[in-house]
């Protein structure tokens, strides 16, 4: 596949974004492995989006408002794909008391309580902190927060096995250790180059969290899942703005 089409496909399969002839959502595991190194761009994109909405509407509206409003475009781009997985081992892993269990409230659709109470928490933490920040450095780092949380989901799959035989599994058996590789190192030059002088605190932040969320999977599972990774999607990009929003 082509560079263009690469994207497109990583386009797809992150967010709702129509991406023509390329059905990203039913690519096989080969072409979305081949689409990996894009994902932090694709994420920084839906940072541009998301930062775009908050800065614009911040001028007219309270932070507080601007932020949920900016935050609800956001979750609107990407389908709400990540918060989704957030929300199903929140529920696998508080409510299951073995391993079979776990895998079983995974495959279930339905939202429980501790689903429901981590999506709040984590909305709430990003939207209040988001509407802390001055506009200009908001800006920036939004976009970083969406750039390098997804750089931590490809670090995600390389620091544990994957469990189970769900999507996420499926293509990270066709990833290489160099082309996960390009894709975190794609993150970490766009947050230096959008913020070269708070990056290494939102880096530090998505790791810590990333870290923490692998940790917690291959306790409860044995390792990582697509629900997993989303997980750590949405937790390392929120401790990454939190971190940016504790040094300015």
């Amino acid at each position: 596949m082509s560079p263009i089409r690469d994207l497109r496909v990583a386009a797809g399969f992150l967010t709702r974004v129509p991406v023509g002839d390329v059905s990203a959502r039913g690519a096989s595991p080969v072409h979305l492995a081949n689409a990996v190194p894009w994902f932090p761009v694709i994420g920084a994109g839906v940072g541009l989006v998301h930062a775009g909405v908050w800065r614009g509407s911040v001028e007219v509206l309270s932070p507080l408002v601007a932020a949920s409003l900016a935050t609800a475009v956001a979750l609107l781009v990407t389908g709400a794909f990540h918060h989704d997985g957030l929300a199903d081992i929140a529920d696998a892993f508080g409510g299951g008391w073995n391993v079979e269990q776990r895998f079983e409230i995974l495959k279930d659709s339905r939202l429980g309580t501790y689903g429901t109470a981590a999506l709040a928490m984590a909305l709430i933490t990003e939207v209040a902190t988001v509407a802390s920040f001055e506009p200009s450095v908001g800006f920036r780092a939004l976009i970083v927060a969406h750039a390098v949380s997804r750089a931590a989901a490809l670090a995600a799959m390389v620091l544990a096995p994957m469990a189970g035989d769900g999507l996420g599994a499926s293509y990270a058996q066709d990833l290489s250790v160099v082309r996960v590789g390009f894709g975190i190192a794609v993150g970490v030059v766009l947050a230096v180059v959008l913020s070269p002088v708070l990056f290494v605190w939102p880096l530090v932040g998505a790791a810590v969290a990333a870290l923490a969320v692998v940790a917690l999977a291959v306790r409860k599972i044995g390792g990582v899942t697509g629900d997993v990774l989303g997980a750590v999607t949405v937790c390392a990009g929120v401790a990454a703005l939190v971190a940016t929003a504790a040094t300015v």
